[in-house]
């Protein structure tokens, strides 16, 4: 068995591209628009993913964008995607600055979970183990569900 990608079915290309790509840092690798089903395949990696994506195509994130419109529901049950970051409360501030919520902020310098614009989860993982808890973060609540 191989893990290929996982994806996630966007109703908002470019608002996915731009959470994605320009907040968490992950690359284009590989697009494909098709006519006849009329949907868009974007697969992203991560920076140090790059070379071994654009040759394997994997592992990576596919966002899948329906060209017709489409309600999905239960991003939940998704579950949710993981990214192991270099400075989870620098990240997390730049989301913030960006006016993306933080569901479960980096209380404990290691973990912190947000929302796509799709409402798919996304957990951040301190590379390396944990920052010294530390303020804001620290007396943060927890905000919706993630």
């Amino acid at each position: 068995m191989e893990y290929v990608h996982s994806m996630v079915r966007v109703k908002d290309l470019d608002a996915s591209l731009n959470f994605y790509c320009e907040l968490l840092g992950l690359i284009e690798v590989h697009r494909m628009d098709n006519e006849k089903g009329r949907f868009t395949l974007v697969f992203l990696a991560a920076p140090n993913q790059i070379e071994e994506a654009r040759a394997t195509k994997k592992p990576t994130i596919e966002l899948t964008y329906n060209w017709d419109t489409e309600t999905y529901t239960g991003g939940r049950n998704f579950g949710h995607l993981a990214f192991r970051v270099d400075d989870i409360y620098k990240l997390c501030q730049k989301l913030m600055d960006a006016g993306v919520t933080i569901n479960r902020p980096p209380r404990c310098g290691h973990m912190a979970f947000v929302k796509s614009p799709d409402d798919i989860s996304i957990e951040l993982i301190q590379k390396d183990g944990s920052l010294p808890p530390t303020e804001p973060w620290l007396s943060m609540e927890n905000t919706g569900i993630w």
